[in-house]
Order: structure tokens, then C-alpha cells, then sequence
């Protein structure tokens, strides 16, 4: 293999989030246990949302403390405020906390407001009031949601969105994500804002969050890569994105499939890692937890192959 990259498998959190039925702890479980046994570095476990609020996460304390600790392996939480992160430091206190918390701004001010209820400025405050609690015992994962578009305001200035990848670096992020969080990059645009990103001389791994809603995920996947981009989050079956009542998250709004992002990687001899029995099985596991077939065409490939 001439390259490698690290894929973090984000079922088990954005995957989850909007998902009518509720997926038992036990069944999260065998997931998180599936996607560590297939050879994922980075998972993306849970969330400290409120429950109230996002009821899907209503177990993550009983998440981690079940999860599989492998060496070499790091969980990620997402953390929305302060009590989210001392909700992650009393879990960590108890033997059972994550090693990597994200915290999120986005990118403009309208979604800012509307997705945070919020503005930007409160809500840089609060970051950073959320990295002074977490006293350097975390992995900082910042993310910049709506980088490449946003629902409100359309079109994102780059430079804006370097900006803040350079205020997450001076905070002490050890990996920042851009999110395509309704699906409007291009290849172009994608290629544009990572070479931006090197010429700014920053340092610290950025991650492509890309999602599917124009079906370009796995093209601007091959955008970044090409612009240097070694850190990439998929979902198993494309799943996640915006529940279906939020008015701008219409069609498929999900992330990059896990399965179609490493074959393509693999057909490029680009190493992912990964076991790919061990991936083609915890993804027939994904759509039995969530009932129903879901989009990833290698899966469906699969199926085929085997009824032929």
C-alpha cells in the first residue's frame, strides 16, 4: 500500500441521532464491539446531548462503560455545553469515560442560532469555557459545522471557516472536523478549502465530515485525500444527517458510506486498516439493528453476489 488513512465510524452517534426507533444499549453495544473488531482506530460512541432532548443518548454513561477497551482504540463523545463535559469528566472519574470529546461551532451565524440557539461569538466563549473544564484530559476534537454551505446564508467564505480551524488549533485541538452538513461541497470547493488550510501552515489533522445529499460524498472524499487529507468520518449504510421535521435537511442527508468508502480507498491502494470480513459483518449488523436495507451500494453488491 502507497498511502494510509484513519476513517472514524460514526454510526453509533450521528448514524443514531435522528433515528425514529431507539436502538437498545445492549444492541449499541454489539455494534461498537463490531466496528472495534473490524480494525476502526477512531469510533464515534455516543453523545451527552440532553436527554430530553435527544432521547437516543439517554444511555451514553451505560454506552461507555460497556465498551470494548482495546488498546490503540479511542471513543468519542460529542459534548454541546459545559454540564456535557462535566457530565464526560465524572464518567472519566468512574473508569468509564471517553478518550476524545467534540465540541462544535458552525460556521455562520443563521445556522449558529438556529441549530445552537445561539450567536458565534457566546458560542466561542462557551468552547472555550468547555476546554478549560476538560483540563487537557481529553483528546479535543473541534468541528465546524455548514463549512462548505449553509442553509441560511448559502455559500461560506473559506477564509471564515480557516479561521476557525486556526481558533480550534490555538485552543488545543488534537483533530478538527469540517462538516458538509447539507451536502453543498464540490470536489473544487473541497480541494479549494484543504489547500487553504496548508498554505494558513496549520498543523493539527483536519478531518472530512462529507456528507451524501448530492450524491458527491465519495468525490469530494477522493477531493480531500488528493489535497492531503489523511482523517476522514463515514457511517455504515450512509445513515445520519438532519432528522427528516428539520425543513432544510430535505433528502438524503446522510454521511459518506463506510463500506463504498473503503472499497474505494482499498481499490486505490490507499490502507484503511480495516478487515474487510470483519467490515462486510458489522455492516449486514448495522441494518439489522435499524430493520431495514440501508445505502451503501458495495452492501447491496454483496447481497447480490450472493443470490446470483
Amino acid at each position: 500500500m502507497a498511502d494510509r488513512v484513519t476513517i472514524c465510524e460514526c454510526f453509533a452517534r450521528d448514524g443514531l441521532q435522528h433515528e425514529p426507533r431507539t436502538v437498545p444499549t445492549a444492541t449499541k453495544l454489539e455494534l461498537l464491539d463490531a466496528f472495534t473488531a473490524a480494525g476502526f482506530r477512531r469510533i464515534e460512541a455516543t453523545s451527552y446531548s440532553h436527554p430530553g432532548h435527544v432521547p437516543a443518548f439517554a444511555d451514553a454513561g451505560a454506552v461507555l462503560a460497556g465498551l470494548p477497551k482495546r488498546e490503540g482504540v479511542a471513543y468519542k463523545a460529542t459534548c454541546p455545553n459545559p454540564h456535557a463535559v462535566r457530565r464526560a469528566l465524572a464518567d472519566l472519574d468512574a473508569g468509564r469515560g471517553a478518550e476524545e470529546l467534540s465540541f462544535l461551532v458552525s460556521a455562520t451565524e443563521g445556522h449558529t442560532e438556529r441549530n445552537l440557539r445561539t450567536d458565534r461569538a457566546t458560542q466561542w466563549q462557551r468552547v472555550a469555557e468547555m476546554t478549560r473544564l476538560a483540563e487537557g484530559r481529553f483528546t479535543l476534537v473541534g468541528v465546524v459545522s455548514v463549512a462548505f454551505g449553509c442553509p441560511f446564508e448559502g455559500a461560506v467564505d473559506p477564509g471564515s471557516v480557516v479561521a476557525d480551524i486556526r481558533a480550534f488549533a490555538e485552543l488545543g485541538a488534537g483533530l478538527i472536523t469540517l462538516g458538509d452538513t447539507i451536502g453543498a461541497a464540490n470536489p473544487r470547493t473541497v480541494a479549494d478549502l484543504y489547500r487553504r488550510i496548508e498554505r494558513a501552515g496549520i498543523t493539527v489533522p483536519v478531518v472530512a465530515h462529507l456528507h451524501n445529499t448530492r450524491g458527491t460524498a465519495l468525490a469530494n472524499c477522493v477531493a480531500a485525500l488528493d489535497a492531503g487529507c489523511r482523517h476522514f468520518d463515514s457511517a455504515f449504510g450512509g445513515v445520519g444527517g438532519h432528522p427528516a421535521k428539520i425543513a432544510y435537511g430535505q433528502g438524503l442527508t446522510g454521511n459518506a458510506c463506510t463500506e463504498d468508502l473503503v472499497a474505494l480507498f482499498e481499490s486505490m491502494r490507499i490502507e484503511t486498516g480495516l478487515d474487510p470480513d470483519l467490515l462486510a459483518a458489522a455492516s449486514v449488523r448495522c441494518e439489522q439493528a435499524l430493520g431495514r436495507e440501508l445505502y451503501s451500494m458495495i452492501a447491496k453488491t454483496r447481497k447480490e453476489g450472493m443470490h446470483a
